[in-house]
């Protein structure tokens, strides 16, 4: 467990701060004054009416940012699910969504398991779990100290893990593993609560969520315990500026290095081009990605980004 005597979670190999101090009022002023392009994102076309029936074939639609809808192991799964306009404690300002949504409420089929990484508001948003609660009583799985916010707000089937503990749901495996980031939904809550990456496993399949992370050795303890993986949603954006986002926010160069120290089949790129969280464009990830990979010589192919809405069929190799 990452946890000193006071209460706090840490991270396994860095120790450095993020988000005070003379950086961070730059990177406010930055935001604030820097005059935005916008991109067009187009939404692809899915089938919510096969989805809604899926049970038998793998599959994976993004949403948007970091929330996919993944179809695996015969179970319905979401993760980090956020499906209201903006990522904020507050509905009338915050960062706003730039793309379509990818799957609205309705679309959904029936959800049997939600995994949360960590208390940020871009990765756990309050309406869009009350709701999914609500209308489809999922398990949900979080990391440590998160199951006393969930019951605070009417949920009470929640599985909580510690790094490396694993739970068991209706025959997948759920592992939760170590990354590197923080949590706090408030001025006064930073690093109670403990992020985690989730590693699903059913079928001799496994599937990877990085959550939110910076690079750190991580990945390779990861990597000597899981891999290979056949499946990593690793994001790619929310980089910039690099001082002050690289202990919090993978690069496309070392969401490659993800992919290589965990030993990753095949991987998709999240969290970028839906919410404007940091100074690089939003659309700019995608091609640092393949800049990356042919840097590495890794095939496209292995590594790729998806659109709003896309479902990909997977056929596990």
């Amino acid at each position: 467990m990452a946890r000193n005597s006071n209460g706090i979670f840490h991270n396994n190999y860095s120790r450095e701060p993020h988000g005070a101090g003379r950086a961070f009022m730059e990177f406010l002023w930055d935001m604030r004054t820097m005059r935005w392009i916008r991109p067009e994102f187009p939404r692809a076309e899915n089938d919510p009416v096969w989805l809604k029936a899926n049970r038998t074939q793998a599959s994976l639609t993004w949403i948007g940012h970091a929330s996919f809808l993944l179809q695996f192991g015969g179970l319905n799964a979401l993760t980090d699910p956020h499906l209201t306009r903006r990522t904020s404690p507050v509905s009338w300002a915050g960062p706003e969504r730039l793309a379509p949504l990818g799957l609205d409420f309705p679309d959904l089929p029936k959800i049997d398991l939600v995994v949360i990484s960590h208390s940020h508001y871009d990765h756990l948003d309050l309406p869009t779990v009350q709701r999914l609660a609500r209308e489809h009583d999922p398990l949900f799985v979080v990391p440590l100290g998160l199951k006393a916010w969930f019951a605070d707000n009417g949920m009470a089937r929640v599985t909580e893990l510690d790094w490396w503990q694993s739970a068991e749901h209706a025959g997948m495996k759920i592992h939760a593993v170590p990354v590197q980031h923080f949590s706090g939904r408030t001025a006064f809550d930073r690093n109670r609560t403990l992020w985690a990456g989730f590693v699903l496993e059913s079928g001799g399949r496994k599937v990877f969520f990085a959550g939110d992370t910076g690079y750190s050795k991580d990945f390779t303890d990861i990597g000597k315990k899981f891999a290979p993986i056949d499946l990593s949603l690793i994001p790619i954006g929310a980089y910039n500026p690099r001082g002050f986002m690289r202990t919090v926010h993978v690069d496309p160069a070392e969401a490659v290095k993800i992919h290589q120290d965990i030993g990753s089949k095949f991987s998709v790129g999240m969290h970028w081009g839906t919410f404007r969280l940091t100074l690089e464009p939003l659309d700019e990830p995608p091609l640092a990605l393949v800049a990356a990979l042919k840097s590495a010589d890794i095939a496209p192919e292995r590594f790729r980004v998806m659109q709003h809405g896309e479902t990909l069929k997977i056929n596990w190799k």
